[in-house]
């Protein structure tokens, strides 16, 4: 009998032990991130520019607006893609390159929608504040962290900071936000939560949804509608996969949206468009990513010669020129319809 209890206690002292501890509420993941912060500070919110990131490090200096001196946002990349362009002058978000930063200047480090180690110039500084929806990378570390990688947008996570704190975003921080989860979630397409639909659904009704509309159609210069020219004459469509290769483009974005346009097409299943970018050969792969996965197809076609990778239904290869077979160094069309047909 005693054996029997003694065994039991053992048993409900193991459940306890396995028992998981409840996770933080959104209150609570507020009060650590203030803590974080004195009246003093003078912070610095590194990003590397995209919608989800601009949106989220305005949501960032909303909740720090009587925390602390100063909030200015830093990005090290160029932005080119016209959209965000639009953004950023539409919703007037004020951001500067951080190579025109003394970062040294500044108390306190957050870095938004990214990790320490996702890019070289990031690791130079030491964060207080890390939140991402990115799965966790290793060898980092920070005072605070919050990375839920289930979540499809950064920005979801961000309007969960701004109710938990009682702050109504303003109309253009609203704009930004429902803007950057339709982005990251590509219109709830992809794998996100229903905490994502939650902090869609609260924007709603104060976004700016005709702004949005301008922000999103805003992706052509005038100048880039040669490259559509180019990529009509160039391509070419067998057994349902149509290939095209641009040539030398002056920003690698147009070829994602050509790629887009062309995977609009009914009886095309695949599309490959290729160009040429400074030294490197971008390949931009897209399909319906059933029974077919462009990021498989990208790794075994290019993975060799350069970084390459994706989703089942759209991946991106990039390769130095110099990495190249010398029989495919003269690359067009034809080089690239036999290049990918290979692994198909």
């Amino acid at each position: 009998m005693n054996i029997l209890k003694n065994t039991n206690l053992l048993t409900r002292s193991n459940r306890s032990r396995k028992r998981k501890i409840p996770p933080k509420t959104a209150r609570e993941r507020l009060q650590e991130f203030w803590d974080i912060f004195d009246k003093e500070d003078d912070v610095l919110v590194v990003i590397s520019a995209d919608p989800d990131a601009l949106a989220s490090a305005m949501a960032v200096k909303r909740l720090l607006r009587y925390k602390v001196k100063n909030v200015l946002i830093g990005y090290p990349n160029e932005v080119r893609r016209l959209s965000n362009i639009t953004m950023m002058e539409r919703l007037r978000i004020q951001a500067e390159r951080l190579k025109d930063l003394k970062s040294q200047e500044y108390s306190k480090y957050v870095l938004i929608d990214s990790q320490p180690l996702h890019n070289p110039c990031f690791e130079e500084l030491n964060y207080d504040v890390v939140i991402d929806h990115h799965p966790l990378t290793k060898g980092w570390d920070a005072t605070y962290v919050d990375i839920r990688p289930e979540y499809g947008a950064t920005a979801s996570m961000m309007v969960e900071y701004l109710r938990a704190a009682g702050m109504k975003p303003s109309v253009a921080l609203a704009t930004a936000l429902f803007y950057a989860i339709k982005v990251d979630t590509r219109n709830f397409e992809k794998k996100s939560l229903l905490a994502d639909g939650v902090s869609f659904r609260y924007l709603f009704n104060i976004a700016n949804k005709n702004l949005v509309r301008k922000i999103e159609l805003s992706e052509l210069r005038m100048s880039e509608l040669n490259y559509f020219k180019t990529a009509f004459e160039a391509m070419k469509i067998n057994n349902q996969r149509l290939y095209a290769h641009v040539g030398r483009v002056r920003n690698p974005d147009i070829l994602v949206i050509i790629a887009d346009f062309f995977n609009r097409v009914h009886e095309v299943s695949w599309v490959f468009v290729s160009g040429i970018y400074g030294e490197r050969l971008v390949v931009i792969f897209r399909c319906d990513g059933y029974k077919k996965n462009a990021g498989t197809l990208a790794a075994k076609t290019f993975g060799e010669l350069g970084a390459a990778g994706g989703h089942r239904e759209a991946a991106r290869a990039e390769v130095l020129l110099k990495n190249l077979p010398k029989q495919d160094q003269d690359f067009d069309t034809i080089t690239l319809r036999r290049m990918t047909r290979r692994h198909l």
